[in-house]
C-alpha cells in the first residue's frame, strides 16, 4: 500500500505513505529540508484522517531540538503526536524553521471532531525504523520514518 498526495508524482513538495508490517511509514519530500519536515507532518496527519477534514483554525507554536536531522525529524513528529494526544488536536498546516539543530514551528489545526474528521487510528509515536533524512538524485529533500499506530 502506498498512499500519497495526489500531485506527488509530478510536483514537490509532497508527502506519501509506505507500508511497513503492522505500522506505516511517512515520507515528506521538499525542495528544502524544512519543506520535507512540513510534508512529513502532513503525511502523519493523513494517516489519522483526510487532511481536507482538518481546519487550520488556530495556530500553535512548537519547538524541539536534536544533534542531527534524523533525530530532529523523530523529535518533531513526536512533539506533534504529544500535542495531538494531550490537547486533543489535529493539524493540517505547518511552517517549520531549522537552525543549528533547533526546530521552531507554527502549526495550525483544531480540536478533534470525531463526527466530521472520522479519525481512523491514533499514532503512538515516530520510531527510528527506516529513519532517513537525505537529498535524492533530483536534489529534493526526503524525510521519512515509520510511525507506530
Amino acid at each position: 500500500m502506498t498512499a500519497h498526495h495526489p500531485d506527488c508524482a509530478t510536483q514537490v513538495p509532497c508527502w506519501e505513505h509506505f507500508t511497513h508490517e503492522a505500522d506505516i511509514g511517512v515520507r515528506g519530500i521538499g525542495n528544502t529540508l524544512t519543506e520535507s519536515f512540513e510534508q512529513a507532518a502532513l503525511a502523519m496527519t493523513a494517516v489519522i484522517t483526510d487532511l481536507d477534514r482538518v481546519r487550520p483554525e488556530q495556530s500553535y507554536p512548537l519547538n524541539c531540538e536534536a544533534d542531527d536531522s534524523e533525530f530532529l525529524l523523530v523529535n518533531w513528529l513526536n512533539v506533534l503526536v504529544y500535542e495531538m494526544a494531550v490537547e486533543h488536536l489535529l493539524f493540517s498546516r505547518f511552517e517549520v524553521a531549522i537552525n543549528d539543530g533547533q526546530l521552531t514551528a507554527t502549526v495550525w489545526g483544531e480540536p478533534v471532531d470525531i463526527d466530521r474528521q472520522q479519525p481512523a487510528v491514533e499514532i503512538k509515536g515516530a520510531t527510528l525504523t527506516e529513519l532517513a533524512v537525505y537529498q535524492d538524485e533530483n536534489k529534493h529533500w526526503v524525510a521519512q520514518c515509520v510511525v507506530d499506530v
